[in-house]
């Protein structure tokens, strides 16, 4: 587990060039709550690589281990905030300023779902 003091700092990119990346911290103990701030530069970012950075936060060690979630994402990042609440429970979002905060529950496996899955743990057709 990372210190909790120290965040974590996470990149997803395109040909070797940053496009999303996220700072995530927890707090000390087990089962305890993430605060993790996703950013994405202005223009066009590659479909799948805001879900990309939101995968990559939601597997870290750290964050499984952990029960609660709050995060910053940008306001109008609907890619991110809905890979959030595929990978989180009973997921609340509300509007703050220039970004969307979302605080939920983070299940106790968190992976995504696999083809042939809806988020809910059906299958698809």
């Amino acid at each position: 587990m990372t210190d909790p003091d120290r965040p974590r700092h996470i990149e997803v990119g395109d040909d070797g060039q940053p496009v999303a990346a996220a700072e995530v911290t927890t707090s000390a103990g087990a089962d305890g709550t993430v605060r993790a701030s996703l950013h994405t530069p202005a223009g066009h970012v590659a479909p799948g690589r805001r879900a990309s950075l939101v995968d990559a936060v939601m597997d870290l060690p750290e964050v499984q281990a952990s029960a609660r979630m709050e995060a910053t994402i940008p306001r109008g990042d609907g890619e991110s905030l809905e890979r959030l609440r595929e990978r989180t429970e009973d997921a609340v979002t509300r509007p703050a300023g220039s970004t969307t905060l979302l605080d939920a529950n983070i299940p106790s496996q968190s992976q995504p779902p696999g083809p042939g899955q809806d988020p809910d743990g059906g299958t698809t057709s």
